[in-house]
């Protein structure tokens, strides 16, 4: 038989709303890092950026941590389409396809992050 909790329970609403911020965050991180491997061309500064935005994230909110791989890791070669349409950035095909590398150091951060919070959690939670 489980205890009742003296926490208040999260409705939907309460979720929806938390995660919103997340996820404005998530999109937010995600063009910037775009923007950051389109102006500067450099992969590495581009997964360093999504590597630490997956990272905070998964830490935040780290219930399925895979959607912030996701969202983050998507805006990479969005932007990077929308360059070539809108400020008419021509990228090289190795460009494209390499923006696309961004989703793995995405899954690292991310579940990092969530186990990192799982970790102090236990480390700090009640006894």
């Amino acid at each position: 038989m489980t205890q009742p909790s003296s926490e208040i329970p999260e409705t939907p609403e309460r979720k929806s709303v938390g995660d919103g911020l997340y996820y404005l965050l998530a999109v937010l991180s995600g063009a910037l890092a775009g923007w950051l491997n389109i102006k500067v061309g450099d992969l590495l500064l581009t997964a360093m950026t999504v590597l630490g935005a997956n990272m905070l994230l998964g830490f935040l909110s780290p219930r399925r941590p895979w959607r912030w791989v996701l969202v983050v890791g998507a805006f990479v070669p969005i932007v990077e389409w929308l360059a070539y349409f809108f400020l008419s950035q021509k990228a090289e095909r190795a460009q494209i396809y390499e923006s696309f590398l961004a989703f793995f150091p995405g899954i690292a951060g991310a579940y990092g992050g969530a186990v990192g919070r799982n970790v102090i959690a236990n480390l700090l939670g009640k006894k």
